[in-house]
């Protein structure tokens, strides 16, 4: 019919009628033209005359996204569109000459099959046992994975939910990562464990309470840093973590403090002198334990040590949780106003506390023919990017690469520009990635020469948008070090 334009941007091959937009909402059928609805995005900045980038477009009041003349101009690849399957260039090659170096960038939307996400939950309150799945609305979407200090770790999608399991399976998972990546709460929850609400650069909400601190330490960690200041204020400190419990008389800490021995013994298994394991289990509780009362973990208090009037600090890793004892005749801890200079210090564990946050990986391989849109030799533009001649940028923001085979990238989702992701229902991500590389190197590993355009012409020829440049960002186009 002749209302219809057939879409190649993906596999799903949509057949758009005029007016219409695809199934991704990305394409649409105007006038018989394929066109991509979203303008393509470039990032610009101005330097002063010392080299300090200018904040014009953050302080612009009105600003309506047009191009700023005169502005330093990097094309993103948000909104630049695909090539799939990309045996011919990719949407942009974009010549420019920062400092007087002619260098080229390759820019392109990615669809990624081969994605996931890595979550970092700042939250000492346990999620769930390592390997036990996280779902969203009932569907499986990842997993635990392994703690790290301070924080619960989640690997959510990847192509075994995308594409292993059910439709369903897919779908979800497709969204989920498609709203985190966007800056969406998304709530999720795990197989015997809790249920928590994740959005990038927010403090998790963890069973309905918000988390707000992330703990200074392991209680090991924390009688290290704060034992002098407790010094002469208790004769011991017991610090509750889900991890490491310490005791400070026997610790190291209280040993080069000259504290006598306590005899507060802890439940748990003893590692080093005043390093407790598993002293209770995981939980909600006191420093990611299950424990309410915190004298449930004293094991037994020892006569030959112990005396009356004996005063015992009890605290959590956050200092959101303490208590204060003193031992009466009978060596029993009993309940006792805190001194107001100890609770001094149990303030400023939470003072030294980072602020809980989530915070969203996108990790993804840029391989098979994507690559194929930069060069006709694919292994090349790898070896380019190995041997850091390539800078490689998602919506101009930095990218770890993993050592080994291929390109694969990780970036922090918050760094990019909103709106950076879409999706194709096949399903899968799309995400903006830009290769940039001097010129002559370009050439050299077999590049579109014939397909290069300098930038003041990408910009007069087509629909863009100004973004604000993110100044914790490096500049793309600064010319590296090899």
């Amino acid at each position: 019919m002749s209302d219809l334009v057939r879409c190649d941007a993906c596999p799903v091959l949509c057949r758009i009628r005029e007016g219409r937009a695809g199934a991704c909402d990305r394409y649409a059928n105007q006038a018989g033209q394929l066109v991509r609805l979203d303008p393509l995005q470039v990032a610009q900045r101005t330097l002063d005359q010392d080299g300090v980038m200018v904040p014009f477009l953050q302080n612009a009041e009105g600003w309506d996204g047009s191009l700023v003349a005169g502005a330093e101009s990097f094309v993103t690849g948000v909104g630049a569109t695909t090539t799939y399957p990309d045996y011919k260039p990719a949407p942009f090659i974009v010549a420019s000459k920062p400092d007087g170096v002619d260098m080229v960038t390759v820019v392109s939307e990615g669809i990624f099959s081969y994605c996931g996400l890595k979550v970092k939950v700042d939250t000492d309150r346990f999620l769930g046992d390592e390997q036990k799945a996280v779902r969203c609305q009932g569907e499986q979407v990842g997993h635990v994975t392994t703690a790290e200090y301070g924080s619960q770790m989640l690997a959510l999608g990847g192509v075994r939910h995308l594409t292993g399991g059910s439709k369903k399976e897919g779908t979800v998972t497709c969204r989920m990562m498609l709203e985190l990546c966007q800056g969406e709460a998304v709530e999720l929850s795990v197989d015997d464990g809790a249920a928590v609400i994740v959005q990038a650069g927010q403090p998790p909400i963890v069973d309905g309470e918000l988390e707000t601190l992330m703990r200074v330490g392991c209680g090991s960690a924390t009688l290290g840093m704060f034992a002098p200041q407790w010094h002469g204020l208790a004769d011991e400190v017991v610090v509750v973590d889900d991890h490491i419990t310490g005791v400070l008389s026997e610790h190291q800490a209280g040993k080069f403090l000259d504290m006598p021995a306590a005899g507060v013994r802890v439940r748990g298994r003893r590692s080093t002198p005043g390093r407790y394991f598993q002293v209770a289990g995981h939980g909600q509780g006191w420093g990611g334990t299950d424990v309410r009362d915190p004298l449930s973990i004293i094991d037994r208090v020892e006569a030959k040590n112990a005396w009356p009037g004996l005063r015992l600090l009890m605290v959590s890793t956050t200092g959101e949780d303490s208590a204060y004892f003193t031992l009466d005749d009978d060596l029993v801890p009993q309940a006792a106003d805190m001194p107001a200079a100890l609770q001094l210090v149990v303030d400023r564990i939470a003072e030294n506390c980072e602020p809980a946050l989530c915070s969203v990986l996108f990790m993804a391989g840029a391989g098979g023919s994507l690559r194929a849109g930069v060069t006709e030799n694919p292994v090349r533009l790898t070896r380019s990017v190995r041997e850091n001649i390539t800078r490689v940028s998602c919506g101009g923001a930095p990218v770890y690469i993993w050592p080994g085979g291929g390109i694969t990238l990780m970036v922090d989702v918050t760094r990019m520009p909103a709106g950076s992701f879409g999706y194709v229902p096949t399903p899968a991500l799309v995400a903006p990635i830009e290769f940039t590389l001097p010129l002559a190197d370009y050439e050299a590993i077999g590049g579109y020469m014939g397909a290069v355009r300098s930038v003041e012409d990408v910009l007069a020829t087509v629909k863009a948008k100004s973004l604000p440049w993110h100044d914790g960002n490096p500049w793309p186009l600064t010319p590296g070090t090899r």
